[in-house]
């Protein structure tokens, strides 16, 4: 059966006379909106995965009673069934099964194109908050035409990826009368703390996506770019184009002109916005100089500003990194960005012996467990002793933050508390710069938290603020931890360290196992002299898979309590934490949750906290509670000891099972002589 004609005209004069009735003043697909729209949708890939060009079929801005100013984006339709194509979570399927963009939904469907749209505004503007139309239509057996139109909005606060306001019968609720009431429904649009961790999943996914594709490119087509310059690039570019409102612009592609005149070159322009900008964050001074200093290496070298045919290898590197991984930064994503950056640069390096070799980040869910296993609040001081790029320090800032803002109602002191979570309650360190330039990043990224991030040596260090309380005690009173496992002990050495200079608190530290089984006896029995061992966590195997095979455990301590031989230790062998993980570098996903990860790892989190009544995904024998020497220091990794003796029930069950099986044989022998006498 031949497919109906498209009433696409018919659908786009009538979306068109409702806004004319509605006396809006919109622009067409071909007219200009302001210039930085129109250069956002002309930088954007095109719905059919090309270059960009398309656009949305109308477009206006509209500002509501707080001249807060919101484009909204139109895409019409003429097909029945051409309005909308959500995924099986109900939201705008715009990406495929490799989290690549879906161009053929994009393309097909009036709100997937919409919503496409809508994220080249939060990717190349200052605009956070977006309104997404789609408009479809058919004509009916009478040949009436009949409509429908979809509403989404599309911001930061939902990651891009867009909610539903509604149904329309038209357009009239963008006129000046409604468009304020329209408004207030968008900001009472509310996501459960569920929905906004899937809508961040599928974000990180597609970050992952990006990232290899942008590395690959960046490995295979520039040449003469060392692993550091790779990485250099890639936060110089972030930085630049972060911008501060009102005070500094973000660099835009356009601003680079592959000039080699003396000052004006591309790197001479990057360094003059990367230095604008961290002057207007107020870094102290020796960490804006390492910065600068870091960044300048790369560049400002002759070879990266020479142009060829026209164009800078800095400014092609440049255009690649923003049209990759811009909007994930702009939308504000709070991950660990610069881990994940970081992971993936240096995945397609053949280290071998290399220092380097040696950092395995954490992956962010086992962060997130480490900060509750941690009993991190608004009110924590929490440090960490070989920060890596600050990925479980921003797990804990993200954790403080949410919990102040569930519980100061009064947006005045919440202000306040945020701003010293972020200066005052967080400190890191981290000996390698190179790292610590992208920890310093990282945090920057993730709202300011950056003050004291420190670039030294953690079993020298004097527990002192670094910066803005310079000379008083940091005062820790959680500790979370990933140490290199090449370190003393598997690490232990940084937890006997941080723990013996705190007063009270708790902390949670993951290290490969050994060190709980004689690696690190000696120093384990002098942490016992200070701080009670509160549980044993073994992790999943393959945890590290592509970086590291080692068997890890997680310790949890109390700190301040000396530990006392009686003391219940919770032993929990957490080796199925319902994650599938595969190693293939060509994979879309290589980490799926295939057995309610999320919810394991919460009843981890409960067992420790609180005990046996939380087993619910575990099986029994997976949780033990026992004691440990606390002069032994190797004993740390127990498992509950199996019942060799036989019981009564289980003689019962072998009899019945026996008997089960005799009476089974009598009848199927039975049944054949029935058959052999019937013949």
């Amino acid at each position: 059966m031949a497919q109906k004609k498209s009433v696409e005209p018919n659908i786009v004069d009538l979306g068109n006379s409702m806004l004319k009735e509605a006396g809006l003043d919109y622009k067409l697909e071909q007219e200009s909106l302001n210039n930085e729209i129109d250069k956002a949708l002309n930088e954007y890939a095109s719905k059919n995965g090309g270059s960009g060009g398309n656009r949305p079929d109308a477009k206006l801005l509209l500002d509501d009673i707080n001249q807060d100013r919101y484009p909204v984006l139109i895409v019409y339709k003429g097909y029945k069934n051409r309005l909308e194509k959500l995924n099986k979570d109900g939201q705008v399927d715009n990406t495929n099964s490799k989290n690549e963009p879906n161009y053929k939904n994009i393309n097909s469907y009036a709100v997937n194109g919409a919503v496409h749209y809508a994220n080249a505004i939060l990717h190349y503007t200052s605009y956070t908050n977006v309104i997404a139309i789609g408009m479809t239509g058919f004509k009916n057996d009478l040949g009436e035409l009949e409509h429908k139109i979809a509403v989404y909005y599309v911001s930061k606060s939902n990651y891009g990826i867009g909610q539903k306001v509604g149904d329309y019968p038209d357009l009239s609720f963008l006129n000046s009368r409604n468009f304020d009431q329209f408004i207030k429904k968008v900001k009472e649009l509310n996501l459960t703390p569920e929905e906004i961790e899937e809508l961040r999943a599928q974000r990180e996914k597609e970050i992952n996506t990006s990232l290899v594709r942008l590395n690959n490119d960046i490995y295979q087509n520039e040449k003469g770019l060392a692993e550091n310059d790779r990485v250099y690039l890639v936060a110089a570019t972030i930085i630049a184009t972060l911008g501060v409102p009102g005070k500094v612009s973000p660099l835009e592609k356009s601003d680079l002109h592959s000039l080699t005149e003396i000052n004006n070159r591309d790197g001479d322009i990057l360094m003059r916005k990367i230095e604008a900008f961290l002057n207007e964050k107020k870094l102290p001074q020796s960490k804006r100089d390492l910065i600068i200093r870091t960044l300048k290496n790369t560049l400002m070298t002759d070879n990266i500003n020479r142009p060829v045919n026209g164009e800078s290898q800095l400014k092609r590197v440049f255009s690649k990194i923003v049209d990759d991984l811009g909007i994930y930064y702009k939308i504000g994503l709070t991950t660990d960005f610069t881990g994940k950056l970081f992971n993936e640069m240096y995945s397609w390096l053949g280290f071998t012996q290399d220092k380097l070799n040696d950092v395995v980040l954490t992956p962010s869910y086992v962060a997130k467990l480490l900060v509750k296993l941690a009993r991190v609040d608004r009110n924590s001081y929490v440090w960490d002793f070989a920060t890596g790029s600050a990925g479980l320090l921003v797990a804990a800032m993200n954790e403080m933050l949410d919990d102040a803002q569930n519980n100061i109602s009064s947006p005045e002191e919440l202000s306040i508390k945020s701003a010293q979570i972020k200066a005052e309650q967080l400190l890191g360190l981290e000996v390698l710069s190179n790292i610590y330039m992208l920890a310093v990043l990282n945090m920057i990224m993730m709202g300011d938290g950056s003050s004291n991030i420190l670039n030294g040596d953690s079993l020298a260090f004097d527990g002192k603020y670094g910066y803005g309380k310079e000379g008083q005690d940091f005062p820790a009173t959680a500790f979370v931890l990933n140490p290199p496992y090449s370190a003393e002990g598997n690490g232990m050495i940084f937890v006997q360290k941080a723990l013996s200079m705190m007063k009270t608190g708790y902390a949670a530290v993951i290290v490969q196992n050994s060190a709980g089984s004689g690696k690190a006896a000696d120093i384990n029995k002098k942490i016992l002299q200070h701080s009670s061992l509160l549980a044993s966590i073994k992790m999943p195997l393959d945890l590290f898979i592509g970086k590291s095979s080692v068997q890890t455990n997680i310790y949890v301590f109390r700190v301040g309590e000396a530990h006392h031989k009686d003391e219940v230790v919770k032993f929990i062998d957490f080796s199925n934490d319902g994650y599938t993980r595969t190693n293939r570098k060509k994979a879309s996903n290589n980490l799926k949750d295939t057995d309610n990860a999320i919810g394991r790892y919460q009843e981890v989190a409960d067992l420790v906290r609180f005990g046996k009544s939380k087993l619910n995904f575990l099986m029994e024998e997976k949780y033990y509670e026992g004691t440990i020497d606390p002069n032994n220091g190797a004993d740390w990794n127990q498992s509950a000891p199996i019942d060799t003796v036989p019981k009564l029930d289980d003689f019962k069950k072998t009899v019945a099972d026996y008997l089960a099986w005799e009476v089974a044989n009598l009848l199927k022998h039975s049944g054949q002589e029935d058959d052999s006498l019937g013949k």
